[in-house]
């Protein structure tokens, strides 16, 4: 483990593989760094490979400072940027799944020239409307309780607590064919369990307008504003957040982009289908 120097004064940690063609890969929520950790081995022999935990999570610092200042898409991507900055890293290949994937757009959006290519799960946008399907609210309550103080309250440093709310994640969002083992649920919990941790992590809900009010106020861009750097999106089908039918839109956002179904995968692809993970990032790796 290394750590970057501190960016408003965060410092995150993060783990450096191999040596080729810079690839970030960017972890999601409840996760840390080590959802990648079959990705990695995948991809070592022909890049320069760069996981880190993003700010309130797992080793990287977390602060008590407003969710917006702190937590925010804008404050992950600063970190961002500045540990590419430091290891002088460009055109990078940014990967990224759940809020991760999120925070790698965000990224290509505000920095393009940095970015070589992206590979990303869902969420991405054009949901719109849809999100007010009843089954779909019914999916994104934790959004929800994670912006009341309650959570925090019942919560924050309660380790036992941490690990059935954590496990339910892990099991629900994940296809039927994976199991998350037990020791990887211990060590996420005693991770989350640090005190500040859990609330730190879910800084990033509490920083800005909800998923409903943010998916209802999305307007395509005009053609000229679409983002232009080239876009794999790796749609899990049994991802219960995010239908398989909301890929229709993305040509509205995005100039170039292509969409790989992953059947019988779940929301945690990097675990679930790390083989296809890595598989898009080495297509997307530019040519020698």
């Amino acid at each position: 483990m290394r750590r970057s120097a501190p960016v408003d004064g965060f410092s995150l940690a993060y783990d450096r593989t191999g040596a080729g063609p810079p690839v970030v890969l960017l972890h999601g929520w409840p996760g840390d760094r080590a959802d990648h950790r079959l990705v990695v081995p995948l991809l070592a022999d022909v890049a320069d490979v760069v996981v880190p935990d993003l700010r309130g999570f797992g080793d990287s610092d977390r602060h008590p400072v407003a969710p917006a200042d702190g937590y925010s898409a804008a404050a992950q991507v600063r970190s961002v940027l500045g540990l590419l900055d430091e290891l002088g890293l460009d055109r990078v290949v940014l990967a990224g799944y759940d809020i991760g994937s999120r925070i790698a757009q965000t990224v290509a959006r505000q920095a393009p020239e940095r970015v070589h290519a992206l590979v990303v799960t869902p969420p991405v946008p054009g949901a719109g409307q849809r999100l007010l399907a009843p089954d779909v609210l019914a999916e994104f309550w934790y959004q929800d309780l994670h912006r009341l103080d309650l959570a925090a309250r019942l919560l924050d440093g309660q380790r036992d607590a941490l690990r059935s709310y954590l496990a339910h994640f892990w099991t629900h969002w994940s296809g039927p064919s994976y199991v998350p083992a037990d020791d990887a649920l211990d060590r996420l919990a005693d991770s989350y369990a640090r005190p500040g941790a859990f609330t730190a992590s879910i800084g990033w809900y509490r920083a800005g307008p909800p998923l409903l009010s943010r998916g209802l106020a999305e307007q395509a861009p005009p053609p000229a504003e679409r983002l232009t750097v080239p876009t794999s999106v790796l749609w899990p089908a049994e991802d219960p957040l995010f239908p398989s039918a909301w890929a229709d839109r993305l040509g509205e956002f995005f100039t170039d982009v292509t969409v790989t179904p992953l059947p019988g995968t779940g929301h945690f692809v990097p675990l679930e289908a790390p083989d296809a993970l890595a598989a898009a990032v080495r297509s997307a790796l530019p040519a020698a």
